[in-house]
């Protein structure tokens, strides 16, 4: 796992990182020791308010004291007075279903968060030509798993990037992982026709008019200017860590591409997490025995822990 920085220890301490203070103002500091110095007070944290819109079109809201990816839809979906469940997934300062934006286990601290929510249901025919389906799956950690991108989108053009989906021949998969999903899908017979039913985000009218955005946002499409993240966990607190370096960020780009190749998902969260275990691992004997151990249930073939 990604080791957190000098703040991110800080945030691990003390109170827990929602109450926004490492310390009450006013509190005397107890008298030194003799010949002892006095130790430094504790930073005081600041409180992490994030800004948020609803991608089809919305006022702007704020949001603050999450610490996973389930709590913060629960948080966007109280300031606009919808579900959680109507959340289908989030990108990063755009409101275009843009796959290389989606927010998954980070936020940086400028990211302006959009919430892309149900559209209109479908449901497509699809008829499998090889084992390989032509779809690339990701999931919103949330629940939802969602299309990324695939060579079946070509094919039927009702099939659409971002659409989620929701069952298969009838058979529910809300609750599932991405690759649960691909792997029933998978699974399906070759030359036998199977239904999706396909759940489209909500798109506005125009879905090019800008957005009002607070001072905190930056301009759609750009990068955050500091590099301090939010790491978001499923289980633990959230911690402020140093974002990656260059080369860890090369590196998890191409093990993702490796998932997508080997597995049929898409996870850069997931990735990262590969390229910190193999820093550890000294071959990949060591990588493999560490994966399994933490990650067995992907049950990762060897000749891709090889690549990795």
């Amino acid at each position: 796992m990604r080791r957190a920085g000098r703040r991110g220890r800080q945030a691990q301490e003390g109170s827990p990182m929602e109450n926004g203070m490492g310390q009450e103002p006013g509190t005397p500091e107890p008298p030194a020791a003799e010949g002892i110095s006095a130790p430094r007070p504790p930073r005081t944290r600041p409180r992490l308010v994030f800004h948020t819109q609803l991608a089809h079109g919305s006022p702007t809201g704020r949001i603050e004291g999450f610490t996973n990816v389930k709590e913060l839809y629960a948080k966007i979906a109280e300031v606009f007075g919808i579900s959680p469940t109507e959340i289908l997934f989030c990108t990063l300062n755009t409101h275009k279903v843009d796959m290389q934006k989606l927010l998954g286990g980070q936020i940086g601290l400028e990211d302006f968060i959009f919430a892309h929510v149900r559209g209109e249901t479908k449901e497509v025919e699809v008829t499998k030509t090889e084992d390989a389906l032509g779809l690339t799956i990701t999931d919103n950690g949330a629940g939802y798993a969602f299309i990324k991108e695939g060579s079946i989108i070509n094919r039927i053009q009702t099939v659409c990037v971002g659409d989620s989906i929701e069952a298969i021949n009838d058979h529910t998969i809300v609750g599932c992982r991405h690759y649960e999903v691909a792997r029933m899908l998978r699974e399906l017979p070759r030359a036998q026709p199977f239904t999706l039913r396909l759940v489209q985000p909500k798109k506005a009218f125009d879905m090019i008019g800008q957005r009002t955005r607070s001072s905190k946002s930056p301009g759609e499409g750009s990068v955050a200017t500091g590099k301090e993240t939010l790491r978001l966990r499923a289980q633990g607190p959230a911690t402020l860590e140093e974002g990656p370096s260059p080369f860890e960020e090369e590196a998890a780009r191409r093990v993702d591409d490796l998932l997508e190749s080997y597995m049929g998902i898409r996870d850069s969260e997931l990735a990262s997490t590969m390229v910190e275990a193999a820093k550890e691992s000294p071959g990949a004997a060591q990588l493999a025995r560490g994966l399994d151990s933490v990650l067995g249930e992907f049950a990762f073939p060897q000749e891709f822990v090889a690549e990795v």
